[in-house]
């Protein structure tokens, strides 16, 4: 084997998945319906996005001053569900943190 293999680029759709334009952020969404499109997509910029409630997300930072009054609502239900969801993650590290610093207080407790 030569190696020189590995210098080419994949062939075929899944080499664009993914792939970017510009200051365009690298964006990993699956591929949704029949047509391939995404789940979700904003009708702004048209950016592809995993999931709804992350594309709700992104248009009340990335563009709030163009939402109506039923997009600000939607995007309030995602925040406090966001919110939620990133309070259980700080649990989980503060949890883990303790965990990992009393766990090594005994194994120095019996080393030394």
């Amino acid at each position: 084997m030569s190696g020189d293999s590995s210098d080419h680029a994949p062939t075929g759709a899944s080499s664009t998945r993914g792939a970017t334009t510009g200051t365009e952020p690298a964006v990993d969404a699956p591929e949704g319906g029949k047509d391939g499109d995404p789940p979700a997509r904003c009708p702004y910029c048209g950016r592809p996005f995993r999931r709804v409630r992350y594309e709700r997300l992104h248009r009340g930072r990335a563009h709030p001053a163009r939402l109506s009054d039923r997009e600000r609502a939607a995007l309030e239900r995602a925040r406090r569900a966001e919110s939620k969801t990133m309070r259980r993650v700080r649990l989980y590290a503060v949890g883990a943190v303790v965990v990992i610093y009393f766990g090594l207080l005994i194994v120095a407790a019996f080393v030394v």
